[in-house]
């Protein structure tokens, strides 16, 4: 046991580590090729901010652990709102003024709303897993589109170049995906090993502690946005997160092993994390009688209270 929570830490630390290296050097690789700084923003950094996500949950379908692999995934995407947005916001609350960001909000709802569809069967197919990947493809087409329209958005003007050589930049691209790698590795272990040994499903794991382990870079390159004061950009890296893991995480696991789906997950996991997708609409949009988009320290205080109830929650009832 002490063995395998060493693996969890250390693989948590690690893939946070590895992961701010492959980004950097990913995203400087492609610009020094050519790549549109637009595409490079959306794609390459967006890539790799759910890199961790992407391979733990590749590793975990792979090793027959399903329940991990779309714990991780979903369980990412409400620690993504619940606890960054509602650590943000309660920080300095967000204002919201691009109109990119609350464009792709609708979509990132629509997207959850069809990805719970797909789980009413109760399995995740690798149909199921094509069609997530062809809706990634046209989201991608779309907002690139639109941010094309819209050269001067506060997301788009908001992000920041790196003084990385060519040279440093492929080495650091090739270091981090290598290390991404074996964290990923080290990380399922360790969180496997620690549910069978607990009794605790590896779907819980999935939604607690590896969920929040691979959410740290956001997490952090949240944190760095609000004290530069580009709010967009937070709220940009989680909307961008989210699509990633909803489209492209849970796709690549399921064609990796199709995957029978707990009615609990549905009932349980899927409604909250739409009813954050929602409320995360509602508050940036600027619904209802509040002028502009917003997101106060009341409501990040409210997004906090929901990840605690929710965590404190799933471990109890495994207990």
């Amino acid at each position: 046991m002490v063995l395998a929570i060493f693996a969890l830490v250390f693989g948590l630390i690690l893939l946070v580590w590895s992961a701010d290296r492959f980004v950097n050097g990913a995203s400087v690789t492609a610009k020094i090729l050519g790549m549109p700084p637009l595409l490079v923003g959306m794609i390459v950094v967006g890539f790799g901010t759910s890199a961790p996500e992407m391979l733990v949950s590749a590793i975990a379908a792979s090793n027959g652990n399903g329940g991990l692999a779309l714990g991780n995934a979903y369980g990412s995407n409400i620690t993504n709102i619940a606890l960054i947005i509602g650590l943000v916001a309660l920080i300095s609350p967000i204002n919201v003024k691009s109109q990119v960001l609350k464009r792709e909000l609708p979509i990132l709802l629509a997207v959850t709303l069809f990805a719970g569809w797909q789980l009413f069967d109760y399995q995740l197919t690798r149909f199921d897993a094509w069609c997530l990947i062809s809706i990634f493809v046209a989201v991608i087409g779309w907002s690139i589109y639109q941010a094309k329209r819209h050269p001067n958005d506060a997301f788009i003007t908001s992000s920041e170049g790196s003084q990385l050589t060519f040279k440093q930049a492929i080495m650091w691209l090739i270091v981090g995906l290598i290390v991404l790698l074996i964290a990923s590795r080290i990380l399922v272990f360790g969180a496997v090993f620690i549910a069978q040994s607990l009794g605790v499903s590896d779907l819980v794991i999935g939604l607690t502690i590896v969920a929040v382990g691979t959410s740290l870079p956001e997490l952090a390159s949240s944190l760095i946005a609000i004290k530069k004061g580009e709010h967009d950009l937070a709220l940009g890296n989680v909307i961008g997160s989210n699509l990633f893991n909803t489209l492209m995480v849970t796709s690549i696991a399921a064609l990796i092993q199709p995957m029978s789906i707990d009615s609990v997950f549905l009932s349980r996991d899927w409604t909250l994390m739409f009813v954050l997708t929602l409320a995360l609409l509602i508050f940036s949009i600027g619904l209802g009688i509040k002028r502009a988009g917003r997101i106060n320290r009341i409501e990040g205080g409210l997004f906090l209270i929901i990840f605690c109830t929710y965590t404190v929650m799933l471990l109890k009832n495994t207990v």
